[in-house]
């Protein structure tokens, strides 16, 4: 009888123990890493150099390499892992929301510029290459591109600046 007393107590009792022995569940993702900053600073020169080879490499949605054609923010994530071993999200918001906001007038070669072309923050993303000009993979004209930040669809459509250097 005393163990028919205790057994409910007991039964919980070995109960509350298993479950403070079970590991916790594991997450299919991984925590997100501080990609704020490039391994080295400098590298802004050759992050342009390297995009602007990219002119004319053909546009396809969803691209991450030149072979298979390159979006917008396949032809980021491409180049600074080429250049700097940095692997970024395939997602424009995702990189905007991973680096650090740059004011437009302090821009350097090298910074990213964004834009909101589907009606959504962040939808668009290209470059920095000096002089007002950033490079992007557009999906018109199907190819890698130089445009100029005043023209008047970029102007309007300027969601602003981020870097990576530090």
């Amino acid at each position: 009888m005393a163990f028919a007393a205790r057994g409910p107590a007991l039964f919980l009792m070995l109960i509350l123990l298993a479950a403070c022995t079970t590991s916790p569940p594991r997450t299919t993702t991984a925590p997100a890493r501080d990609l704020t900053r490039l391994p080295d600073a400098s590298m802004g020169n050759d992050v342009v150099v390297f995009a602007v080879s990219l002119v004319d490499t053909g546009y396809r949605f969803g691209g991450r390499n030149p072979e298979a054609g390159l979006d917008c923010s396949g032809m980021v994530s491409y180049v600074m892992e080429q250049v700097a071993g940095v692997r970024l999200p395939h997602n424009a918001a995702e990189i905007a929301a991973r680096a650090r906001p740059v004011d437009r007038e302090k821009m350097r070669p090298g910074d990213l510029v964004f834009f909101n072309t589907m009606r959504r923050p962040f939808s668009h993303m290209g470059i920095y290459i000096g002089d007002g000009r950033f490079v992007h993979a557009p999906s018109t004209n199907g190819a890698v591109r130089i445009e100029r930040l005043d023209t008047a669809y970029f102007a309007q459509r300027f969601d602003g600046a981020r870097t990576l250097l530090d």
